[in-house]
């Protein structure tokens, strides 16, 4: 619904009324910020771009502003923030709100203003009259987080904006070093822009040399590495763990987890279970079994057990021993991987 909403907006289909809601910050914000762009020039924002705090500001002042004609200007823009008496919450009291005023608006708002309502509350009382109103007559953005499907189109569109087209693999490798946040992805985006060449296909080496990875992030290009035996980048990527400061035992315990998921998607897929099956059964995130059985059509069982087995002997050794831990990992990698 949100990437709709901000298509109309880029479109300027403006509503007189938004209601945008939940604890999504970056789609509130995102929102808010697509609505000022397109609603109004710069020059205009100055006279026509109105904020308030709701716990600040009474309602009636807010409804006032929205009736007051624009300066100049085909539309005005009036914010109002934090209208936690949408909710069964408790704001600070400190002013005292005639919901008559709004409840008169949202049923005849005036054309020349654009109002956006904000509660970045997870939850609405919908047993509220008013609530119930401004579900009815606001077009209502609920801000929740993405399904992956979802952030992938908005990646997708956003970069296509910009002129870049970005391959499935790269999609996919962006999308597992940063996940579902949003902001996060904006910043990448920002950044590929920035260093790319307009019409540049984004592919995973692009995503590798620019996206900043978490801990995870490179644990997951560690594997991807140890899966297609690319002993030198695995070994680089290790070495750049130790040198941010990362246990052996940490790294370790990431890396065996990963295997864990990757052999029981093998033994669990040979048994005739599909991947949505197998994340149930699991209990994991259905992208999380997607890259385990691509990873593990370069394994037997046998050779998945053999990993484990080893994995669990160096454990057992970072535990028990002292010296040079962090060369128990490097030999694993050169044992598995050297041909």
């Amino acid at each position: 619904m949100v990437l709709q909403i901000w298509k109309d907006l880029r479109k300027k289909k403006f509503a007189p009324l938004y209601l945008l809601y939940g604890n999504e910050q970056f789609l509130i914000d995102e929102t808010k910020r697509l609505i000022i762009k397109e609603a109004l020039d710069e020059k205009d924002r100055e006279f026509n771009l109105s904020s308030y705090d709701l716990e600040e500001t009474p309602i009636e002042t807010v409804v006032d502003d929205c009736l007051t004609v624009p300066f100049f200007s085909e539309k005005k823009v009036v914010i109002a923030d934090r209208a936690y008496f949408l909710t069964a919450e408790k704001g600070k009291e400190k002013v005292e709100h005639h919901f008559q005023t709004l409840e008169s608006y949202a049923n005849e708002p005036a054309p020349s203003s654009i109002f956006v309502i904000v509660a970045p509350y997870e939850k609405l009382d919908a047993r509220k009259k008013l609530t119930k109103l401004l579900l009815k007559n606001a077009v209502s953005v609920e801000a929740k987080p993405l399904t992956e499907r979802e952030v992938k189109n908005w990646v997708r569109k956003g970069l296509q904006e910009e002129g870049f087209i970005i391959t499935d693999r790269g999609m996919d490798l962006l999308y597992h070093y940063v996940g579902a946040n949003l902001a996060l992805l904006n910043n990448e985006m920002e950044k590929i822009v920035l260093f790319s060449d307009k019409g540049e296909e984004i592919d995973e080496q692009t995503i590798e040399w620019l996206v900043a990875k978490s801990f995870e992030g490179n644990v997951f290009s560690l594997i991807d590495k140890v899966v297609h035996k690319r002993l030198d980048d695995a070994l680089e990527i290790y070495y750049q763990l130790l040198k941010q400061n990362e246990e052996p035992i940490k790294i370790l315990a990431a890396i065996s987890s990963q295997f864990r998921v990757i052999y029981q998607t093998k033994a669990l897929s040979e048994k005739g279970y599909g991947q949505k099956a197998i994340s149930g059964q699991l209990k994991i995130h259905p992208y999380r079994v997607k890259l385990a059985a691509e990873q593990a059509r370069f394994f037997s069982i046998e050779q998945l057990m053999e990993i484990m087995n080893a994995l669990a002997e160096i454990d057992y050794q970072l535990k028990t021993s002292f010296g040079h831990r962090e060369k128990l990992l490097e030999l694993f990698f050169f044992k598995f991987l050297h041909t």
